[in-house]
């Protein structure tokens, strides 16, 4: 859907991409790996289409599927000849917070992660992930916990992860969880330093409210590595630069102020950087849900915008073919329509355009909560709720930022006032 260059292209946006039927073209059965009678050859082989379409959704540009364990109780809908064509779900990923895996990963990824190196599987990544579909009732259905493996291109055969699999599932099964599947596909490995933060565009860019949460902001999200697992989630209060460090010398930390709550699980004992080669408790801008609220939000505008395409496209049929009308007044109103109308309807391809790039720039820079890390935590003492003689409460922290990420596009402490109310309504407001 977020591909489409042109009004065509913008009008089947508006679907599901679907299976072709079998029927429609004699070149897919090779293509499928298939016999006659719509059955795939071998247990492990997999269709092409299934390989391109099985993560729909999970990003723009999604890898293909080299092999899945559960392809014999989950078979991948191929809608057999004469069939209607079938959509393909829409997959979106969630955390695996609260399930058995998050007690123990830190105990049966080492065991996987020796497994691959007996085995001889040179892998990139090793994740995990739930993944929940909707029907066309908007009804979510959440899959079960996937663990997904990402192997050196061309170093891992389809056999091998079949072979690999149940080994690993074993691995899971015997630390008490049940129920797993095994996802694999390939990809290279990247140095995971992350994307800069965004400048801050001006009101007439179209994804000037949708990249919001990736700007040096007020009230930017932020989410701790600490607390992923609890899937916690706060915002940066304000900026400010350290003049001097504690031994009186000049610094250039520049550093944002949070609460304890937001930066330490633990709110009840004081934490100190100590420097030096200490642990560091990272800092993320966007947590997980904020994140996918994000790129949920650039689909909605997407969409939005496909249909306005449509419409205007529609009316300015609708106008080119209306025979001119004798009323002088009717004639020029219906003229300065349809230029009025041509110019808006270039104007939401182009912004379609913009929101297309930007949507791909997301999902490809800061899918990975790892490239997302902005600073780490320097000072979170514990909560107090009898601060003085007047019993305020102190709930602070503060981040050391990454200058790197900052430095291109920080402005200060800038309120983004988001776009609820019109300048007009806010000075009405205040005044």
């Amino acid at each position: 859907m977020l591909e489409c260059q042109s009004l065509s292209a913008q009008q089947e946006a508006l679907k599901h991409p679907v299976s072709p039927a079998l029927s429609d073209a004699s070149t897919l059965c090779s293509q499928l790996s298939i016999t006659s009678d719509a059955t795939v050859v071998a247990p492990h082989l997999i269709s092409k289409f299934e390989k391109v379409h099985y993560w729909h959704g999970i990003s723009v540009d999604p890898p293909e599927l080299l092999y899945r364990s559960d392809l014999k109780s989950n078979p991948f809908l191929v809608h057999p000849p004469g069939t209607r064509w079938s959509e393909v779900p829409v997959k979106t990923t969630e955390g695996v917070f609260g399930t058995p895996l998050n007690t123990v990963w830190h105990i049966v990824a080492p065991m996987i992660i020796a497994l691959f190196k007996k085995r001889g599987i040179k892998h990139s990544a090793l994740k995990t992930a739930c993944v929940s579909t909707r029907d066309e009732d908007g009804k979510k259905t959440l899959g079960p916990i996937v663990v997904w493996i990402s192997t050196h291109p061309h170093t891992t055969s389809t056999e091998n992860a079949c072979e690999a699999s149940p080994d690993i599932l074993h691995i899971l099964e015997e630390h008490k969880v049940e129920g797993a599947v095994v996802e694999w596909y390939e990809g290279s490995v990247e140095k995971l330093s992350g994307p800069a933060l965004m400048r801050v565009a001006d009101e007439t860019n179209p994804t000037h409210y949708v990249r919001r949460p990736f700007t040096a902001m007020l009230g930017m999200p932020i989410a701790t590595k600490e607390r992923e697992e609890a899937d916690a989630q706060g915002s940066v209060s304000f900026f400010f630069h350290e003049k001097r460090d504690k031994n009186g010398e000049p610094s250039a930390r520049v550093l944002a102020v949070s609460n304890k709550h937001v930066l330490r699980e633990d709110t009840t004992v004081d934490y100190q950087f100590m420097g030096g080669g200490a642990p560091r408790q990272y800092v993320r801008v966007c947590g997980f849900r904020r994140f996918q609220r994000s790129t949920d939000e650039t689909r909605a505008l997407v969409t939005r915008n496909v249909a306005e395409a449509v419409r205007l496209a529609e009316e300015i049929t609708r106008l080119e073919a209306k025979p001119k009308s004798k009323n002088e007044e009717q004639a020029e109103e219906d003229k300065d329509a349809l230029e009025i109308k041509k110019g808006q309807l270039n104007k939401v391809n182009r912004n379609n355009v913009k929101l297309q790039a930007f949507f791909k720039e997301v999902n490809i820079q800061w899918h990975d909560i790892a490239r997302r890390n902005i600073g780490f935590v320097d000072w979170a003492p514990s909560i107090s709720i009898d601060v003085d003689d007047r019993h305020y409460t102190q709930d602070i922290g503060t981040v050391e930022l990454n200058s790197q990420k900052f430095k291109d596009n920080f402005q200060g402490n800038v309120v983004n006032l988001g776009n609820k109310f019109t300048s007009h309504e806010l000075n009405t407001i205040f005044w």
